[in-house]
């Protein structure tokens, strides 16, 4: 399987044929996982065998370390330390993969929306806060976002493998987001070059940490 599948469309008009409403209907819950485990078991009884998304992708999945020439400043890897804590369990109870931490405080986690809603939710409510802040003495905590990415402790590779690419680090961007922490082997990085590059030019920190699971 490739390409992105939208959860939320389990809620859009679509018309299912008997089988897919069949299946909807007899499912105990609706998240990611347990929706595509179902579709792989339905393919599965018609003799086609899913294989690794990745199989194929191996030399896009991220290497281990810093894969940018700025590495995260020390409140940057306070945040990603939280960030690990708070997305390790987001992604255990398969509701989404990304977390936006800001001062070692989570500022947004991701639900249907995906990734890249996720963080432009945070970066508005840090904007929304600066602007009634005008005027006022500034804070001393540190504002700058740290976005966080991980797949789940029993990532299945055959769907859903965490994806980052040029539009990920675009949405940064414009959200003031400085720091990005994925993990290693287990995410794919489309676009490498072009994201190195944008990311040097926005002097944005990008880190593969070591497989957790």
């Amino acid at each position: 399987m490739a390409g992105q599948v939208k959860h939320k469309q389990i809620f859009s008009s679509i018309r299912p044929d008997w089988r897919l409403a069949k299946l909807l209907l007899n499912l105990r819950t609706r998240n990611t996982d347990v929706l595509l485990g179902a579709v792989a078991k339905v393919l599965g009884d018609e003799g086609i065998e899913l294989i690794s998304s990745t199989a194929f992708l191996e030399p896009l999945l991220a290497k281990e370390g810093v894969l940018t020439s700025r590495a995260p400043s020390e409140e940057e890897q306070r945040n990603i330390e939280y960030g690990l804590t708070v997305a390790t369990g987001l992604a255990g109870f398969d509701i989404g993969q990304t977390v936006v931490i800001a001062a070692q405080a989570c500022v947004a986690v991701e639900a249907m929306e995906g990734t890249d809603a996720t963080i432009e939710r945070a970066g508005e409510l840090m904007k929304t806060l600066q602007e009634t802040d005008r005027g006022h003495d500034a804070s001393t905590l540190e504002r700058r976002l740290t976005v966080v990415k991980l797949p789940k402790p029993k990532q299945d590779m055959r769907f859903d493998v965490p994806v980052i690419g040029l539009r990920t680090l675009e949405t940064m961007i414009r959200a003031g987001a400085n720091c990005l922490a994925i993990e290693a082997e287990r995410t794919l990085l489309f676009d490498r070059d072009a994201i190195i590059r944008l990311a040097g030019e926005a002097e944005i920190a990008i880190v593969a940490i070591p497989r957790r699971y």
